[in-house]
């Protein structure tokens, strides 16, 4: 029997964790974690083009995926400007319950319509890098043992490197995997260079 489980908030994955355990016999469970494909990082304040050409392969490696798929939200307030990121990118972008703070449409809906047991959760993250993402990945790994975390999205040279080295130094057993296709930077050099950072730390780049 396949069951489809739609999205649930955070407090709810570690309990369904355990119901797919069951499910699944106890195997172990492989992770995807799509970061930040926002409309302002695709199409708006921040987008570029090398964004929206991976959004295709993003949306099939979702359809595709067999496992939890948590989406993490780069998330600001009306006063990012006086922020010290907002020192340093003074762009406006990913406030909160904006249009550009939204997933762009097709990611969402294929998460939940895989015919799959699984959870869709989300993490909305001040910061390129996310600590709370780290502490719900340890507390999915203690109900049920993570066999693997991939990781998509953007930027690659930002928020993908900056979220693959904190799992990385949390979870160093775990493999933390970087699909290259479904990633893109501010820059192709950028892009390249994250990416090579990453191999250096250790995670696997497809």
């Amino acid at each position: 029997m396949l069951l489809k489980i739609k999205s649930i908030t955070s407090n709810e994955v570690n309990n369904l964790c355990i119901l797919c355990r069951l499910y699944t016999g106890g195997t172990m469970q492989k992770v995807l974690v799509v970061i930040d494909m926002q409309k302002d990082f695709v199409d708006g304040a921040l987008g570029s083009a090398q964004a929206q050409l991976i959004v295709d392969n993003v949306r099939n490696k979702i359809e595709n995926f067999d496992g939890p798929i948590i989406f993490t939200r780069d998330t600001h307030d009306t006063d990012y400007l006086e922020s010290q990121e907002g020192k340093f990118l003074p762009v406006t972008h990913c406030v909160k319950n904006t249009e550009g703070w939204h997933i762009v449409p097709g990611l969402i809906e294929a998460a939940e319509g895989r015919p799959i047991m699984s959870p869709v959760s989300f993490i909305d993250k001040p910061n390129f890098g996310s600590f709370e993402l780290l502490s719900r990945l340890e507390g999915m790994n203690s109900v049920n043992p993570i066999e693997s975390i991939t990781l998509v999205g953007l930027c690659t040279d930002i928020c993908v490197v900056s979220n693959a080295i904190i799992l990385k130094a949390g979870l160093p057993e775990i493999p933390v995997y970087v699909d290259s296709s479904c990633c893109a930077g501010v820059t192709e050099e950028s892009h390249q260079a994250a990416l090579t950072t990453m191999k250096m730390c250790q995670c696997i780049v497809e």
